[in-house]
């Protein structure tokens, strides 16, 4: 074949100079701003509303760390909560998912180099004997090594780069979600932990209840026996006692599902799981509160609405380099001969080389239409946006307001608890001094326990509105942890993510 005329090479030379002059057709990103009025002008609360009213942590500009849960000082807290890092089976999900975004940045990377076939062939045929002068020169064999063929497509409007900003954005988005997900299972597993503690106290309080109640039974029938007392208030202290044992016994329902579930959120199965009984008795400890200009940067589902924003900022210019021509380059090499003997002279080369610019000249409005999806797209991103912003402003507002509420309740109860085993106490004397009857000795058992219930439950809502505070307040997470760009492009980009399972292309077992 003849080297290229001057014409292919000038096609050549400019098809060199629009890629290293390429631009990219699209609007630029700009970080959507925050939740804003109809005026457009961004309306950040300087501070929270609540918490003026909340106990921080000292100093104030403590901040929660990765660990959050180590502020509860729970050694067996702090254990489980370590294997839900690396056991849990939502997280692991995740994480694959993450991984997949992660793969999907280097496919959309591999479009900026060109493509190369390699490959070598053998034939050999015969030629009919009545095709003339042509007969001789078809017979035999056709050795062809080896095939060689690249093609690219010059990149000039920024089709590809666009598409690799998009991929990386959503892989961000994917490790924002994984972050996410981790921080919901840790928050679950605190929650569950907490109430099952709670569950642990109420146990303990309806036993020793039951021990109180068996000491009254016994002082009716001695004195039913004594002739002083008669055989309904025997009863009614035998039907108070056996009430307060069928209580006792019911916590343990809610107690095992609680279990089952923490046992379910570590990677084990609840057969193999067991939690000793460890009753609820601390108070919740002071949560440092971030500022709400610093919820943006530590919210993990904010940031995956961040880069969702991102990701249809991206496709819009994607959809309108559409407009423009398409520029690839071709080449094509082998060594080709019909005998193995001469395939590897240098007469036996062939190549090719060249150059095309492809223009769509009617689509009837596709390309509009896909423009104006992928602008609408980003306008509901945005919106996605502003609207996971607000959330988490109410979600932290909706958490400091329960701790205060449940703290100033909890003081009141802590009153009435200590107002009705007074009262039992007394209803008990006069019983004893033939006062009254033991319909007044019930009635203040039951004020009693019933009272010291509710003070307990107090407690247990208190920690988990705690734990609820702390997810709010992103759990010490930081958008400065999402992989950049730069890291997606490895094939290890999980820095600062959980442990990773390890990869069998077995049968999964349970």
């Amino acid at each position: 074949m003849s080297v290229p005329s001057g014409s292919a090479k000038t096609a050549v030379l400019l098809a060199a100079m629009l890629l290293a002059a390429g631009c990219m057709v699209g609007p630029k990103y700009d970080k959507p701003t925050t939740p804003q009025v109809p005026a457009f002008k961004e309306q950040i609360p300087p501070e929270f509303k609540e918490a003026n009213t909340w106990k921080v942590g000292e100093p104030r500009d403590d901040k929660l760390r990765g660990k959050w849960w180590e502020v509860y000082k729970d050694p067996q807290l702090n254990s489980l909560e370590e294997q839900v890092q690396v056991s849990n089976l939502t997280v692991a999900q995740a994480e694959a998912q993450f991984r997949q975004a992660a793969a999907a940045v280097r496919i959309a990377r591999a479009d900026l180099y060109p493509s190369i076939t390699a490959g070598a062939s053998v034939a050999r045929a015969h030629a009919s004997a009545n095709r003339g002068f042509l007969s001789n020169t078809l017979g035999g064999g056709d050795f062809q090594f080896p095939v060689a063929n690249a093609n690219y497509e010059a990149d000039v409007w920024g089709r590809v780069r666009n598409n690799i900003a998009a991929n990386v954005a959503t892989a961000q988005a994917s490790a924002a979600d994984l972050a996410t997900m981790l921080l919901s299972m840790n928050a679950m597993l605190a929650t569950d932990y907490f109430e099952l503690r709670g569950l642990d106290a109420q146990k303990q309080l309806l036993e020793s209840t039951v021990v109180a109640y068996e000491r009254a039974l016994e002082l009716t029938i001695n004195r039913h026996d004594q002739g002083v007392a008669s055989g309904v208030d025997v009863e009614q202290a035998r039907t108070q006692l056996e009430t307060t044992r069928a209580q006792s016994v019911d916590v343990g329902v809610q107690r095992s599902q609680l279990e089952h579930a923490i046992a379910v959120l570590i990677g084990k199965p609840p057969a193999e799981f067991t939690i000793p009984p460890t009753p609820l008795k601390d108070n919740p400890p002071p949560v440092p509160i971030a500022l709400p200009s610093e919820l943006l940067e530590r919210r993990p589902d904010i940031a995956n609405a961040e880069r969702q924003v991102a990701v249809a900022n991206a496709q819009i210019g994607v959809a309108k380099a559409a407009y423009y021509p398409t520029i690839s380059l071709t080449a094509a090499g082998t060594l080709e001969s019909n005998s193995i003997t001469t395939l590897f002279q240098w007469p036996s080369r062939v190549w090719s080389i060249g150059a095309s610019l492809v223009e769509t000249v009617f689509d009837a409005g596709r390309r509009r239409a896909a423009t104006d999806q992928a602008m609408a797209s980003y306008d509901a991103m945005v919106a996605a946006y502003r609207l996971s912003v607000l959330t988490a402003f109410q979600d932290v507002e909706d958490n400091l307001a329960a701790l205060r509420v449940l703290s100033d309740e909890s003081k009141i109860q802590d009153a009435a608890v200590k107002s009705a085993e007074r009262t039992l106490e007394l209803s008990t004397y006069q019983y004893k001094g033939g006062i009254t009857t033991y319909l007044q000795v019930i009635t203040a058992q039951s004020a009693a326990l019933s009272n010291e219930v509710t003070a307990l439950n107090l407690l247990t809502r208190r920690m988990t509105a705690s734990v609820a505070l702390v997810k709010a307040l992103g759990g010490g997470w930081a958008d400065s942890s999402l992989p950049t760009a730069t890291d997606l492009m490895t094939r290890n980009p999980a820095s600062g993510l959980p442990p990773q399972p390890a990869h069998t292309s077995e049968k999964p077992k349970p």
